[in-house]
């Protein structure tokens, strides 16, 4: 089969098309023909030679698949050779096939596009656990979002405005925070010429925010301390600025702070099939009917997949990045 591979040396790694044998499923798996898959900030880290896969998942890049069943494990009795199916894998989504445990598999709505199909899982998976189950985000509180202009951000803007949180956001044009105020953002911060904190807090004259989600890391690390609630909590699902820094501990203490940090990909399959059902429950309901929608910037085609990952380094997207085969 047709799949993307990695060139290099590790930094300098280059995406290319190459071939490969087809994988094949276990007991518990579905075959699927991908149609589209999409970019992750994960996927540039693996390419780079960072963040592997799970033992026993596939090698080749790609998070999130949507496709047609095109073989069926022995023990799976719910779907059949060609369903549309979309759901979040180990790996494997950058190419002509995949795997997917059929526990973790959801049927395609019948006016959904693949490509909007593989824009969901990642983000709103991800969006969901953090602010609401680790979260615990309530309606009335208010959470700022960093990277608004985010796939996960895309989709938290539009999960936690749903449930009635006052939402504030952080991006790096104007173009993007706009973007975020039509999502459902009460406002949103331009972190490259204001500095967030001193924002929220006249936003929220001097009160600061119910719950942070950040992606970036060291470098905003104590200035989402100084702007959180007492009993605030702190999400912290990436480290785009780095994973070590100094902190005041005294004021996680003072405010009786949470500090939770969440990464998807190493979980167990128990784990990730309870929190895709978590999403099917809640949200998937809305998706159907348009109440939320996956945001997507730009389809590139699978050959593409060195520009598209160019693309993502630059910050030029605004929600999701797809790849389609």
């Amino acid at each position: 089969m047709k799949a993307v591979i990695r060139t290099g040396d590790g930094g300098t790694d280059v995406l290319k098309i190459g071939t490969i044998p087809p994988p094949q499923p276990t007991e518990t798996q579905l075959l699927v023909d991908v149609k589209a898959t999409a970019l992750n900030r994960a996927d540039l880290i693996q390419r780079r030679g960072g963040y592997p896969p799970p033992p026993g998942d596939s090698e080749i890049l790609g998070l999130e698949i949507a496709g047609t069943v095109s073989g069926i494990g022995q023990n799976v009795n719910s779907f059949n050779i060609g369903d549309r199916v979309f759901g979040l894998v180990g790996g494997g989504g950058y190419a002509e096939k995949a795997v997917i445990d059929y526990r973790m598999a959801i049927p395609i709505p019948s006016d959904w596009s693949f490509e909007e199909a593989a824009a969901v899982p990642e983000v709103f998976f991800t969006a969901n656990e953090n602010i609401f189950t680790l979260g615990k985000l309530t309606k009335g509180e208010t959470i700022l979002i960093h990277a608004g202009g985010s796939g996960v951000g895309s989709a938290g803007i539009q999960i936690a405005h749903h449930a009635g949180a006052n939402v504030f956001v952080t991006a790096g044009t104007t173009e993007k925070i706009n973007k975020c105020i039509e999502l459902g953002a009460k406002a949103g911060i331009n972190y490259k010429e204001t500095d967030f904190a001193d924002e929220i807090s006249r936003l929220t004259n001097g009160d600061g925010v119910d719950v942070v989600l950040d992606f970036i890391g060291a470098e905003y690390l104590q200035r989402n301390l100084n702007i959180l609630k007492t009993k605030g909590r702190l999400l912290q699902v990436g480290l785009m600025s780095g994973s070590e820094t100094d902190i005041n501990l005294g004021i996680v203490m003072r405010k009786r702070l949470k500090i939770i940090g969440s990464v998807m990909r190493p979980q167990s399959i128990e784990e990730k099939i309870a929190i895709t059902q978590r999403f099917v429950e809640r949200w998937l309901p809305e998706l159907k009917d348009g109440t939320l929608q996956p945001i997507i910037d730009t389809v590139f085609t699978l050959e593409q997949v060195q520009e598209a990952h160019e693309y993502m380094e630059a910050n030029r997207n605004f929600g999701k990045i797809i790849l389609k085969t």
